[in-house]
């Protein structure tokens, strides 16, 4: 049986017309180097345990979650790594645009109906990089988040792939990211410079220790230096 559906596989055209992977397009942008260091400061922040799910997530919306996620993924598989990227944002999906794929079937589809992963996943035009997109926006998110399910999907694909990355939604939104936040080995928060509040920050901080998630740190995102735009990584304190 064939590991991925037979959707069409896009091309690097279609990634570098949709949302901006710069890690893809420009692997030696400055930028894209910059997406590395977060990479590696990920992998030195839990030496003890491998990391093997890693969920992005932020405060509020318009953080850049989703870029920095999908970038990270991208210098993943640009390691030689397997990666499985998973959009578990049933409510504001965004993978399938940034790969330039449909989402009539996805994560959803394989929780609501119990269906196979395998007939869902779809290898993308970056190497190594295989996508789950969210599929139909259901009525129950959080529900079918924290379902067995979820959790056997999660573990299915541990023996599958060297590392998944789930996009999630915001933290203070709703709901699914915190009860999702403590299946997963790690969680990297999102925090973009000018939008983000602090109050929001410590706030999201304290919903991922009430279900003792690993925070790993956080990403400052949208930073201003004088040659226009960057990332920051830091642990968390």
């Amino acid at each position: 049986m064939s590991l991925f559906n037979h959707r069409k596989k896009p091309s690097t055209d279609t990634i570098e017309n949709g949302v901006k992977l710069v890690t893809a397009v420009e692997p030696k942008n400055v930028v894209s180097e910059q997406f590395r260091t977060v990479r590696t400061n990920i992998e030195f922040s839990s030496i003890d345990k491998e990391i093997k799910t890693l969920l992005f997530t932020s405060s509020d919306v318009s953080e850049g979650k989703s870029t920095v996620s999908a970038n990270t993924a991208v210098t993943w598989a640009q390691q030689g790594k397997k990666v499985l990227f998973v959009d578990a944002d049933l409510r504001r999906p965004t993978l399938h645009t940034t790969f330039g794929l449909t989402n009539t079937q996805g994560l959803s589809t394989i929780l609501a109906s119990n269906e196979d992963y395998h007939s869902i996943q779809t290898a993308s035009a970056i190497e190594n990089l295989t996508v789950i997109t969210s599929g139909p926006i259901p009525p129950n998110p959080a529900e079918l988040l924290n379902s067995n399910r979820m959790k056997n999907f999660l573990l299915s694909v541990e023996n599958e792939y060297d590392l998944i990355v789930l996009d999630v939604p915001p933290l203070l939104s709703v709901t699914d990211t915190q009860v999702l936040a403590a299946n997963v080995d790690g969680v990297v928060l999102v925090v973009r410079q000018g939008v983000a509040q602090r109050v929001a920050v410590k706030r999201s901080k304290e919903l991922l220790n009430m279900v003792h998630a690993n925070l790993l740190g956080y990403v400052l995102n949208d930073v201003a230096p004088k040659n226009g735009y960057g990332y920051g990584y830091g642990y968390e304190k």
